[in-house]
């Protein structure tokens, strides 16, 4: 199912294959436009290698117990030829000037973690 011109629902859904509430799939319709904002912004493909994730497959990869994936609010992102450094800061600037929506914003060694939690906050795990 097509959510945005990019995005198909398939790249949302949970890696343990179970079905996303509807609850959550009304998030991850606006996470998607939002991806969508950012994509069309870069003008280049992004990868969602994580976005919802159930409680249960949640702990298995060992996310936090409040996380945004849960919720469907959130997606781990991977730009090809791009450093996740690059398409931080990018985001960071697209909500800063209110063109994507402000929320969470993680700088990690291999992808960027992007949410829509409505308020904002950053972090850097590149050193840990």
């Amino acid at each position: 199912m097509k959510l945005t011109n990019n995005f198909n629902k398939s790249e949302f859904e949970c890696k343990c294959g179970c079905e996303m509430p509807n609850e959550v799939f009304l998030q991850i319709q606006k996470l998607a436009c939002q991806l969508q904002h950012i994509r069309d912004f870069i003008r280049l493909p992004i990868n969602i290698t994580n976005a919802y994730r159930c409680p249960s497959h949640n702990k298995k990869v060992g996310g936090v117990s409040n996380s945004q994936h849960i919720l469907g609010k959130a997606a781990d992102l991977q730009v090809n030829d791009s450093n996740p450094e690059a398409i931080f800061q990018v985001i960071d600037t697209l909500a800063e000037y209110g063109h994507v929506l402000q929320g969470g914003l993680g700088l990690y060694n291999t992808f960027v973690h992007y949410d829509i939690r409505k308020t904002r906050a950053r972090w850097d795990k590149t050193k840990e």
